[in-house]
């Protein structure tokens, strides 16, 4: 009976997982085309549709854990160890496994300083902050208010210095009633999906005495990716590199700046052991080691072999975690 009963939690689950991430891919989708149809300039619609697009279902599920939290009906040490983890491993999915992905699938890139520069660099110094304010392993609302207004500094800093053609995937809407009120209830069923999602993950880490923060790495982690693959997939097909690179990197950046940081405002966050001693350094240590490798070559350049190298960085970084911070 028991078994039954966790079953039928699991594939309540993965049916929520399901509608999250399409209900992301459409809000995102519907949302590209009405900034098309009021000619909103391509380097705002890269640093918010598509970046904060994206990153929906991870910020999504910050909102809605922490209000949980607050309201009693979600327990904080587990929606906490969820959301953190969840958020730690969709954004290494992209860094890695995507980037790699796309690497292999596009063939050799060169990446510019301007993009160094404007993308790249920023996402290691929120790597840095965002390590440094969950070090003593709470999240309050003033690093909440802190992690935001960081994201803030970086929008300003790189709307100024973004390639101003981008290539966006997409077409103009062509019903601009249709398509917001289809916008808004994505987001609407963003919000419902998320909560149901971690309920189930609640009732099972206390069935199973599984980390929760290890079960948001392989669940939300995984699943909250997938807009991003599909942004990645559309640009590889229209040979539109760099989207594809601003929005993982992009991404990295919305994550733990923006997810974190409305978490935090809202609710606060008890951080697990595995994100200050693991997640967050390995994403540092593989960002500083790529762009070594970039620095070092003349012109700056990523090939297949360097794609396939962050592929099997993404499954050390799973490895790694089960090894040493399953329980948590």
């Amino acid at each position: 009976m028991v078994s039954q009963l966790l079953a039928t939690q699991l594939l309540v689950g993965a049916a929520a997982l399901y509608v999250l991430v399409k209900s992301a891919e459409v809000a995102v989708s519907r949302a590209l085309a009405l900034a098309t149809h009021y000619d909103v300039p391509d380097v705002v619609i890269g640093m918010t549709v598509l970046a904060i697009g994206t990153s929906l279902p991870e910020i999504a599920s910050h909102v809605i854990a922490s209000a949980g939290i607050l309201a009693g009906t979600l327990d904080y040490e587990v929606a906490s160890a969820t959301v953190l983890g969840g958020n730690m491993g969709s954004s290494t999915v992209q860094q890695t496994l995507l980037v790699g992905l796309f690497l292999v699938g596009f063939g050799r890139l060169e990446v510019t300083r301007q993009f160094l520069r404007a993308n790249y660099l920023p996402m290691l110094a929120g790597f840095v902050v965002t390590l440094v304010l969950l070090a003593d392993g709470v999240v309050s609302r003033v690093d909440g208010a802190l992690l935001l207004l960081a994201y803030l500094g970086y929008t300003r800093y790189s709307l100024g210095r973004r390639e101003r053609r981008l290539r966006l995937p997409g077409e103009e809407s062509r019903d601009v009633r249709r398509d917001l009120v289809v916008t808004v209830g994505a987001l609407l069923a963003i919000l419902a999906s998320s909560y149901v999602v971690l309920s189930v993950v609640e009732l099972v880490v206390d069935r199973l005495a599984l980390g929760g923060s290890m079960v948001g790495v392989v669940t939300l982690g995984l699943a909250s990716a997938l807009p991003e693959l599909s942004t990645v997939v559309d640009a590889v097909r229209r040979r539109a590199p760099n989207v594809a690179l601003g929005t993982l990197v992009g991404s990295n950046v919305v994550n733990p700046l923006v997810g974190i940081g409305l978490g935090g405002i809202i609710s606060g966050y008890a951080v697990p052991v595995s994100v200050v001693r693991w997640d967050l350094p390995f994403k540092l240590v593989v960002g500083v080691g790529l762009l070594v490798v970039l620095l070092r070559r003349e012109p700056h350049e990523l090939s297949r072999h360097d794609g396939a190298l962050l592929v099997v960085a993404y499954f050390a970084f799973v490895v790694g975690r089960l090894l040493l911070f399953a329980g948590q």
